[in-house]
């Protein structure tokens, strides 16, 4: 697998593009940009592609209009998602997490982050830094299907994934030049890609205890 095709979902945020650029560095190819609300959506046909990223954006993850048709994608989907912000929301919401009101809303706030150090986050030096931009967020505990693979030093989840599909959720922005090891990040989950492509394992991987804790709130 030379290059990867990405579907890239955008929710019609500012930092979609920057998803975009950061993509086409890492896989190879320019991944194709679907609007969330273009009549398309729900049912595109996902075989032309090898992962979908879904995009940042306003509103809230149970609310149809600005997350339907992103909801029903990811029901379906039997490739890897990887979620960003509004995204990582969905993903948690579709598997049974709540989302709530982020204990302080946070917009352009930079935060270290404390991960597990495997799958998406294999290689990234722990309290890496990376900005947020949310007012909700994903409440722990988590159902039985996800897991918590990240935190910020505030005690809110950033990171998770699920534990029998391959779908990945980080609160943060990756893409922001803010955030170190964004670039990183998203080779990880095109290595992860590839890796899910090949038949292996990329659900069944769990962190260290020790690593995985959720740090204290401060």
């Amino acid at each position: 697998m030379e290059s990867l095709r990405t579907l890239l979902v955008d929710h019609h945020d500012s930092y979609t593009y920057n998803l975009f650029h950061l993509l086409t560095e890492v896989n190879g190819e320019e991944p194709e940009v679907l609007l969330h609300d273009a009549p398309e959506c729900a049912d595109i046909d996902l075989s032309a592609f090898d992962n979908i990223v879904l995009s940042p954006g306003p509103g809230h993850p149970a609310d149809p209009r600005d997350f339907g048709a992103t909801a029903r994608l990811i029901e379906r989907s039997h490739i890897p998602v990887l979620g960003v912000c509004l995204g990582h929301q969905g993903i948690a919401l579709g598997a049974q997490a709540r989302v709530v009101a982020a204990p302080e809303a946070r917009h352009g706030h930079l935060s270290r982050i404390k991960h597990g150090g495997r799958g998406l986050f294999r290689g990234l030096p722990q309290d890496f830094t990376a900005v947020r931009y949310h007012s909700l967020c994903v409440a722990e505990p988590l159902p039985l299907g996800l897991q918590g693979i990240a935190w910020s030093e505030d005690g809110v989840l950033m990171g998770l994934r699920h534990r029998a599909r391959p779908l990945w959720g980080v609160q943060f922005h990756p893409e922001s030049v803010l955030t170190g090891y964004g670039h990183r990040m998203l080779g990880n989950f095109r290595d992860l890609t590839i890796e899910h492509a090949n038949g292996e394992s990329v659900t069944s991987t769990v962190a260290p205890p020790a690593a995985t804790a959720a740090p204290a709130s401060t």
